[in-house]
């Protein structure tokens, strides 16, 4: 709901959100820290993950000077750790054995975390990245600001941040070229007329990202596009088949066997790794790092459970249930047409018709249904299936590009 909140506002706000989400303070140790010895846990992964990176990268992302050069060391993450502090649930929260430690909140996840007396807040001077000092004295809020300020103002954040949304919604290995134009936008705010002018702007880096000509191309390069990661199977299958669900089918059941538990992922390093490398090529293809034998045979599986298994009806179980259906009935129309049905799928699915291969096979295996085998009042349904079955099974579709 954060990331949805601020996914067009600015990637400051976003932090400080983060930051002062109590569910993050507890998963990542910084609600009510100690403020003579902080668990460093959220001050590590702040930079880490959500903002700078480890090594020191150019404008286009590349490493600068052509090694790991670390962006800060142990005594930098401390020094965020001690920043930190003095922050502690927002009121609401009880428990039998009181509050812990005596003078904060006891846990409670709705609302943004606040600020505690001056007695949890450790208040020395501490130097940050990007030459920001906090000087002794500062008050949670004041460290804050500061914070934020260190980590928007580093040359890292904007080809950090930009190369992962890139390798998210376009392709997972951009050119340094490509990289370096969503990074100048972050920085200025703006690209053509999309954005503030703010540095961090989101619509002006996601612009930048989707416009670019390397995401427009009509006849993009072999390394390009990137696999589907399954929750964006999940909801793209749904969405072109006018279908509905209430999520449950898609969690504990697809959801753990194509190893994409949405809001489970098994650390805070997510589902994958942003350069895990693609077996025998040069490429990097994140997604990968939970795509093997049975979760590739599993995707196919998910699109036979739509299409020929009906899904999954209503649970008892599941407030408001809905259930995991597709809706093919608008397609029954073309099946007359194997041809006309096919194109008409693959352009939803794909953008574009099928390669001429490929679109030979699938128009021959729905044309193999006849009144004669199938019956005339099943021939059209069983014809929608098998291209719908086809089309969005297809490595054409779980490599978007």
């Amino acid at each position: 709901n954060t990331l949805l909140t601020h996914a067009f506002g600015n990637y400051r706000d976003l932090l400080r959100q983060v930051t002062l989400s109590p569910v993050m303070g507890d998963y990542l140790d910084h609600v009510n820290n100690d403020p003579a010895a902080p668990n460093e846990n959220y001050a590590r992964e702040l930079l880490q993950l959500f903002s700078v990176g480890t090594c020191e990268l150019n404008a286009d992302g590349s490493l600068k000077g052509g090694r790991c050069n670390a962006t800060y060391d142990n005594d930098r993450v401390r020094a965020y750790a001690y920043a930190l502090t003095g922050w502690t649930y927002p009121a609401g929260g009880a428990s039998p054995w009181d509050c812990w430690p005596r003078g904060t909140n006891c846990q409670f996840y709705s609302g943004d975390m606040v600020a505690l007396p001056a007695a949890f807040h450790n208040s020395e001077a501490r130097t940050l990245l990007s030459g920001v000092q906090l000087p002794a004295g500062h008050n949670a809020a004041q460290a804050l600001e500061a914070v934020l300020d260190s980590l928007m103002a580093h040359p890292n954040t904007a080809p950090f941040i930009g190369r992962q949304l890139i390798q998210h919604l376009v392709s997972s290995n951009p050119s340094p070229a490509y990289v370096q134009r969503v990074a100048q936008a972050f920085n200025t705010g703006r690209f053509g007329g999309f954005g503030s002018g703010q540095r961090g702007d989101m619509k002006a880096t996601i612009a930048a990202i989707l416009l670019d000509a390397e995401a427009r191309g009509d006849s993009p390069l072999r390394t390009a596009g990137r696999l589907r990661e399954p929750a964006q199977l999940f909801t793209g299958v749904l969405r072109a088949l006018n279908g509905r669900t209430d999520g449950d089918a898609l969690g504990w059941w697809w959801g753990d066997t194509l190893q994409q538990h949405v809001f489970r992922p098994p650390s805070v390093f997510n589902f994958y790794p942003p350069d895990y490398p693609v077996a025998g090529t040069a490429l990097v293809g994140p997604a990968f790092g939970i795509h093997n034998a049975n979760t590739a045979l599993q995707r196919v599986n998910f699109v036979q459970y739509l299409t020929f298994w009906d899904g999954s009806a209503p649970s008892s179980d599941v407030p408001n249930a809905l259930g995991t259906r597709v809706d093919l009935s608008a397609f029954l129309a073309d099946a007359d047409q194997p041809e006309v049905l096919v194109d008409r799928l693959s352009r939803l699915a794909l953008g574009a018709p099928l390669p001429a291969a490929a679109r030979t096979a699938v128009v021959n295996a729905v044309g193999a249904f006849t009144s004669a085998n199938s019956g005339a009042s099943n021939v059209r349904r069983y014809r929608v299936q098998q291209a719908a079955y086809l089309i969005f099974s297809s490595p054409q579709y779980q490599i978007a590009r």
